[in-house]
Formats: C-alpha cells, sequence, structure tokens
C-alpha cells in the first residue's frame, strides 16, 4: 500500500503539515514469510512498492533488521525510527527508538542488535516500526511502515528455526587458531568446544572440502625441536578432529617450526591454525603462514 499522508513538523514555532510518501502493507497483503535452515533464519515482510523489511538471524551472531528496497528511494544521512499505533488503534504515542544511518547499497538501513528487539517487542504488541528519511528526489519524506498483522504466527515458526542454527557461521570458523603454552602440545577444554563447533560446522557445510592444520612454534629454542614440537600441535588437533569424525582424507596436516611468525609476540607464535576451504574457493588463500585475516580463538 502506497498513500500520501501530512505529517505535522515544527519550524519557528509554527506548526507546518508536510506530505509524505508512505509504503506500507494493509491488512489484505500483509504477510510475513520464513526462510530457514541450520545456517541462517530469515522473517522477510513485502512492503508494497517500497520492498522488503527483513528481520536476519545467522549462525553464531545476533538478529538483525534491514531495508531492502527494489530502488534507492531514501537519501543517505540520518533517519528516524520509531514504533508506532496502527491507524485502528488512535490515541497511543509513538515511542521514539532513535536515529538509524541511511546508507546506499543494497540494504540502506541496518538495525543495531539492541534497537532490532525493540523492533520485535513492538511488533508482537500490535505496534508499527516505521522509518522516516527525505527523499532521494522532490522534498517529500519516505516512511517504509512494517506491518504487525500475522507477525506474531511468523516469529514463533522463526524461534523455532534460531533454536536448531549451527553454534557458529563460515566466517567464523574459516580460519581458527588453538593457543599453547611454551612447549606444550596439549588441548585444553576451551579448545575441544572451539574444536568441536569446527567439525560440527563441517559435516552440517556439505561445501567444505578440505581443512589444513598448521602447526606453528615459537623461536625459543633450537630450530630442529620447534619444528618437532610444531609437528606435535598439529597432529594432536587433526587427531581431535578425525576422532570426532572428520574423514582423514579430508585434512592436509603441514608442520613449520618458527618460519612463519603471526607477531614478535612468542605466545601469538606458539599456535595450530585450522583453516577450511569450500568448493569454489581459490587455493592460494590457503597458505600456511597465517596471513590473510584474524583467525578465532580458542
Amino acid at each position: 500500500m502506497f498513500n500520501k499522508i501530512a505529517i505535522v513538523t515544527t519550524l519557528s514555532l509554527v506548526s507546518l503539515p508536510v506530505m509524505a510518501d508512505v509504503f506500507g502493507a494493509g491488512i489484505e497483503n500483509s504477510q510475513w514469510y520464513l526462510s530457514e535452515s541450520a545456517f541462517d533464519c530469515s522473517l522477510s515482510h513485502e512492503v508494497p512498492g517500497y520492498g522488503k523489511a527483513i528481520f536476519s538471524h545467522r549462525a553464531g551472531e545476533s538478529l538483525q533488521f534491514y531495508l531492502e528496497p527494489a530502488l534507492p528511494l531514501m537519501k543517505p544521512g540520518r533517519g528516524q525510527l520509531v514504533i508506532e499505533a496502527p491507524s485502528w488503534r488512535p490515541g497511543l504515542a509513538p515511542l521514539p527508538v532513535g536515529v538509524v544511518a541511511v546508507a546506499d547499497g543494497r540494504r540502506p538501513v541496518e538495525v543495531p542488535p539492541g534497537q532490532t528487539h525493540q523492533l520485535v517487542q513492538g511488533l508482537l504488541n500490535g505496534m508499527v516500526p516505521t522509518v522516516t528519511r527525505a527523499a532521494w528526489y522532490g522534498n517529500e519524506p519516505i516512511r517504509v511502515r512494517v506491518s504487525s498483522i500475522n507477525f506474531a504466527s511468523g516469529y514463533r515458526a522463526y524461534q523455532q528455526c534460531v533454536g536448531g542454527l549451527l553454534p557458529v557461521n563460515y566466517d567464523q570458523v574459516q580460519r581458527s587458531r588453538i593457543p599453547f603454552a611454551p612447549g606444550s602440545a596439549r588441548l585444553s577444554a576451551a579448545d575441544q568446544r572451539l574444536l568441536d563447533d569446527i567439525v560440527l560446522y563441517i559435516q552440517t557445510d556439505t561445501t567444505v572440502e578440505r581443512v589444513f592444520v598448521d602447526g606453528h612454534s615459537d623461536r625459543l629454542g633450537s630450530r630442529i625441536r620447534n619444528r618437532a614440537l610444531s609437528e606435535e600441535r598439529a597432529n594432536i588437533v587433526a587427531e581431535y578432529l578425525k576422532a570426532q569424525g572428520v574423514p582423514a582424507d579430508m585434512i592436509t596436516v603441514r608442520a613449520h617450526g618458527d618460519r612463519y611468525p603471526a607477531s614478535s609476540r612468542p605466545a601469538d607464535n606458539r599456535r595450530t591454525t585450522i583453516r577450511l576451504q569450500r568448493q569454489g574457493d581459490r587455493p592460494e588463500l590457503q597458505q600456511a603462514n597465517g596471513y590473510g585475516g584474524e583467525p578465532r580463538n580458542g
């Protein structure tokens, strides 16, 4: 539903009506659609004439809300986010949520997790979250209203989906690091929990085809000893992965001693890194030296 309404603004202590282009679904066309997997749960809402409003919860991350317009209607800058009463509940005062940044791109409005939960609560209470921002073209502001009709049933299904999400996503486990104490190749309980998350991800994501396990050491001690210690560290991680169900033919084990220091701090160099490679990934991004991004720590 698209219409124009008058908004009252204050300018030099005089109230003036300002017309606005308003986009929102009505009773007859307000629907919420759930997309679910072990990797992501998304609850999307069609805003007629504008695009989509989407709640998205990726594995290992927090719930987020964003707008995805068909065309860039809002001018980049500072928009206003409020929770309003629907037209059939007059007399309820709107609840200001705060300022939202409106940017260029496919998702011009992305709401932080704290405010996202306010939107959810407002929708469950039958209210209407609304984003207002100046238009790219013309003097009339753009108002996007998110309907609460049929939201509650969709949200219940979304909650069930969230309960089945993996504890981590690919970006979080693509590159991981197990730290070690001086001279040690022992896994701590925290290390094992990290490896368990990696195993669960590998077993769920069938596009993962290779697991690179690279052992490293600091430069304290002889090069021969460091090489042997790095190999021991790599092997203990690889053996744990295999014991938890990762096929041995997926795993490539390499030991590098002190050849590839991550930093000048010895503690940063006593490590084993685990890298996942999915189908279609570029092999050159899976080098052994630990560069190219910050790994996840145990």
